[in-house]
């Protein structure tokens, strides 16, 4: 098939690489608000890849800034082309319901990229609690942490920690489960750069979700991790808990001398690389039609509710139910 790739920065300029390896594709169309760019990265990718309208394709894959993200969604469901879409759907929740309505009434496939649910680490803990083998599940920790924080441009328009980085938590945290929260608790601090601050965010954040099945679940983060990339997820049952991300190579040193012993991760796009991979490759299936989406809108809309429920909890200082946030 023909793809399209719209945005060629670093998570774009990653995936092109997967898509021009990838068997079920025979060319690769790349375009970028930077002309130079495209240019620069068709040449590199070599003779399967060339500069074009992405959107003259069997399927498209968007990697540009959020804010773009809604547009050429309902512009791919309106053609009726296949979209893979970087988090987030769209900038908020109205922007989310408007894609979501236009792939129901067109049909057309929409998978978030979501790549956690792609990570053999978080596929064996679903396996394993729905198999029944760690017991009845009673809390959940959630772990999100950066080695660094991003650029202050940055920081300014990503929507704060809990839509930009804990999103992704939010929506493993339905995956892996099965259940749906209730409500969340969240708060933050300020201990870094003043950046964070002046564009109302913070840059460690904890917060407490109750699920609809009283499962109680804990999270925390940081933008300023300096052992490493640090993601982890933890389940505790009746019979068992088990840990995801407890490998060599996570940033940890333990005070009675255990350690993991491996170089910690540096980055999320080392950690996620495999199941960066394999996300695509799961699109590409649906694309083809042999598949249904496993990501679609309404998964995205979920995770959307709950990291807008934390953040109205942040600023407001109270439990927040996340049925006060949804449409």
């Amino acid at each position: 098939m023909r793809v399209g790739l719209l945005g060629l920065g670093r998570i774009g300029a990653f995936h092109a690489m997967t898509l021009v390896a990838h068997p079920r594709v025979d060319e690769l169309v790349v375009a970028d608000a930077d002309a130079a760019r495209a240019a620069e990265a068709a040449a590199g990718l070599g003779a399967k890849a060339r500069v074009g309208e992405a959107f003259e394709a069997d399927a498209v894959v968007i990697a540009t800034p959020t804010a773009s993200h809604a547009e050429l969604l309902l512009r791919a469901c309106a053609g009726g082309i296949p979209a893979f879409c970087e988090k987030p759907a769209a900038s908020g929740v109205d922007e989310t319901v408007r894609v979501l309505e236009a792939a129901k009434q067109t049909g057309t496939i929409v998978h978030i990229g979501f790549q956690r649910r792609f990570d053999a680490g978080y596929a064996e803990a679903r396996r394993a609690l729905r198999a029944g083998e760690l017991g009845g599940l009673h809390r959940v920790h959630l772990i999100t942490a950066d080695p660094s924080p991003p650029a202050a441009e940055y920081i300014a328009t990503s929507g704060g920690i809990y839509r930009d980085c804990h999103i992704h938590d939010f929506d493993i945290l339905r995956w892996v489960t099965g259940r749906e929260a209730v409500t969340v608790y969240a708060t933050g601090s300020n201990r870094g750069e003043a950046f964070f601050a002046e564009a109302g965010d913070v840059d460690t954040s904890a917060a407490l979700i109750t699920m609809d099945d009283g499962t109680l679940v804990t999270l925390q983060g940081s933008r300023y991790n300096g052992a490493g990339y640090d993601v982890r997820m933890e389940l505790a049952g009746t019979l068992r808990t088990q840990a995801v991300g407890l490998g060599p190579r996570a940033p940890l040193t333990g005070a009675e001398g255990l350690q993991p012993g491996g170089e910690p991760w540096p980055d999320f796009a080392t950690r996620f690389a495999p199941a960066y991979t394999a996300e695509l490759d799961a699109f590409l299936a649906a694309a083809a039609g042999e598949t249904d989406s496993p990501c679609t809108v309404e998964d995205a809309l979920a995770a959307l509710y709950l990291a807008e429920a934390a953040d109205l909890s942040l600023r407001e200082g109270r439990v927040v139910r996340v049925a006060e946030v949804v449409r």
